[in-house]
């Protein structure tokens, strides 16, 4: 077998993270997030102290594209109808009559068993993989997220090793978001208050959304030695006209197309796969690996990734994985917080 080459193999997305920089809480403010700033062209880092001093890099006709998408309470708590207790973590958002994947811990599940929510809302197992994936049928009232809404809890992230808090329903979502549909945040977002928005805003720059209903997988960890046969789950995207448009107009003014979050980027440089951006909907499983041309996106703000994740190999492939990781070890050496709760990276 051929030797793969560096920048492919699995093992050269590994860093050692102290567990107590993983931020199991947001800061007390979004603001307040630490900001490490990375210029790709040059390697220089600069650290600030509050996020909110990213107005100093951002300049008029400039052009934010934030992902609209809104998490939903995909955790249900629930008991079979023998009593053994099941917690349920719906992968999607369910729709009447339409199975929905599921992961689930708790009592062992087999097909044909059912979960009951609460006295309005109960599932029956439709299918298990071996995998220990299930699909289950939902039963309840016509409006099923509102059912949900009342039963549900926020889906922290596995990493985030304590219970779901009524806290986590406001600050496990970013400001901004409208539409129903996520089971994991865009947690780039989350730095951004509205107060931050607005004075952004009123420097000139312009704002303009993308919708992608993050799924579970975002947190799937790349199981293949070399990361070009690894595959992303998909996961559902809208790119609005006046987004598209407001793209083509940063760009002709010589303004810069700022992502934020991975989510934006693929969705943006999916809309683009066919050689320009353009206005389109649907499921999207675009990896995004070194090698890969960007058309769109010419900055980005992120979170720290977790190791061997497609999020760390994104910003490799955007900013270079020696640089990336570079910035990493810098990060741990100043104590930054890593992860959804944590801080941010402004990468030029």
């Amino acid at each position: 077998m051929s030797e793969i080459p560096e920048d492919f193999r699995l093992e050269a997305y590994q860093y050692e993270l102290p567990e107590e920089l993983i931020a199991y809480r947001p800061a007390e403010k979004r603001e307040e997030s630490r900001l490490l700033v990375l210029e790709r062209k040059s390697g220089r880092m600069e650290h600030r102290p509050r996020f909110s001093e990213i107005e100093e890099y951002l300049r008029e006709g400039d052009l934010l594209v934030l992902n609209d998408t809104r998490v939903f309470p995909a955790r249900l708590p629930g008991r079979k109808e023998t009593g053994g207790r099941v917690e349920i973590l719906l992968l999607r958002l369910p729709e009447p009559g339409v199975p929905v994947p599921a992961l689930y811990r708790g009592k062992k599940l087999l097909p044909g068993y059912r979960v009951i929510f609460s006295e309005e809302l109960s599932a029956v197992v439709i299918e298990k993989s071996p995998e220990g994936e299930l699909k289950l049928l939902l039963e309840g009232p016509e409006d099923l997220l509102s059912a949900i809404k009342r039963v549900g809890k926020a889906p922290l992230p596995p990493y985030i090793k304590r219970e779901p808090e009524e806290e986590d329903f406001l600050r496990y979502q970013t400001v901004y978001a409208r539409k129903d549909g996520s089971v994991a945040a865009p947690t780039a977002g989350f730095h951004f208050s509205e107060e931050l928005l607005k004075r952004l805003s009123e420097r000139g720059v312009r704002k303009a959304f993308v919708t992608l209903h993050v799924g579970y997988g975002t947190f799937a960890p790349i199981k293949t030695p070399d990361i070009r046969e690894h595959r992303i789950h998909e996961e559902y995207v809208e790119i609005p006209e006046e987004t598209v448009r407001a793209v083509e107009e940063t760009r002709a003014r010589g303004g810069r197309v700022i992502a934020v979050g991975t989510t934006t980027v693929r969705a943006l440089e999916w809309g683009a796969l066919p050689g320009r951006l353009s206005p389109r909907r649907g499921w999207c499983d675009l990896y995004i690996y070194p090698g890969f041309e960007f058309r769109v996106v010419q900055a980005l703000v992120t979170n720290f990734h977790l190791p061997g994740s497609s999020l760390l190999v994104l910003v490799s492939a955007f900013a270079g994985r020696r640089l990336i990781l570079s910035a990493y070890r810098e990060a741990i050496r100043r104590r930054y917080r890593f992860y959804s709760y944590g801080d941010a990276m402004f990468i030029l």
